[in-house]
């Protein structure tokens, strides 16, 4: 008798539960309370919104929300459901494929997103940069991830490439990168080169001295602000053109002369 008291007060505690006015269920103390409200077929956005608000949502309620077909319908509440630091995985990596190009670069500029996150967000937007716009890559370029940054680093357009050359979280590295793939444009070299943030950067310049795309003025004015010895170090591995090495090489023989210190 006692277990079938139990079992009949969870009931109606679920029933009360599923009573409770929506405005009130989703700030309900209660478990069962958001779970229900969760499931409910007639929450609105805003609802929504103030419900995933709560730092505190178990993931079971969660989950149900992400299976509630009529909240999903919703743009803001997907991604409001993939940026709560409570969402399972289960749930959140497959929605993020699902989201809008700019939101998936919000989740990934987001700092409570979790890393793992994070990182779906960025593998879905750069698998779909062929698909977007130049616009849109513009926009990126400007505004996204260091990450995403770089990959752009790659397109065709200049005004993406010097778009992503701007952004504030593209790192030394990435641009190094770009500099050393052999698939590297040449418009993307050329901006490198004349770049007030990148040129005067010392691994910067050395990694412009090992690609074939450097231009001859720009290549001997970098050799000069290296060391001889490290010049000719980098020369021997560069893939600058024959007559360009020579050039250099025979500038750096006469600086070498002209100082008496021959490798500096």
């Amino acid at each position: 008798m006692a277990s079938n008291d139990l079992a009949a007060a969870g009931m109606a505690s679920k029933k009360e539960c599923s009573a409770l006015p929506l405005p009130e269920a989703i700030h309900s103390p209660s478990a069962d309370a958001l779970a229900a409200a969760a499931s409910d077929p007639r929450l609105t956005e805003d609802l929504d919104i103030a419900l995933l608000k709560r730092s505190d949502l178990p993931g079971e309620v969660l989950d149900r929300l992400s299976r509630n077909s009529g909240a999903m319908q919703s743009r803001k509440v997907k991604l409001a459901v993939v940026e709560h630091p409570k969402t399972p995985r289960h749930v959140s990596i497959p929605m993020v494929r699902h989201l809008f190009t700019f939101d998936l670069m919000q989740v990934a500029l987001t700092p409570v997103v979790p890393a793992d996150i994070k990182m779906a967000a960025e593998e879905a937007l750069i698998n779909r940069l062929e698909t977007i716009s130049s616009g849109e890559k513009l926009s990126l370029g400007h505004r996204a991830s260091g990450r995403v940054a770089g990959v752009l680093l790659l397109d065709s357009e200049p005004r993406v490439i010097r778009a992503a050359l701007e952004n504030s979280r593209l790192t030394e590295a990435s641009v190094i990168k770009v500099l050393m793939r052999r698939d590297s444009r040449a418009a993307f070299v050329e901006a490198v080169c004349h770049h007030a943030r990148w040129s005067p950067r010392r691994e910067i310049r050395i990694a412009l001295l090992r690609n074939e795309k450097t231009p001859l003025a720009r290549a001997l004015e970098f050799a000069r602000s290296l060391p001889a010895g490290l010049v000719r170090e980098i020369l021997q591995g560069s893939r600058l053109p024959v007559n360009t090495k020579s050039h250099l090489l025979k500038d750096v023989a006469e600086r070498s002369g002209r100082s008496g210190e021959p490798g500096f």
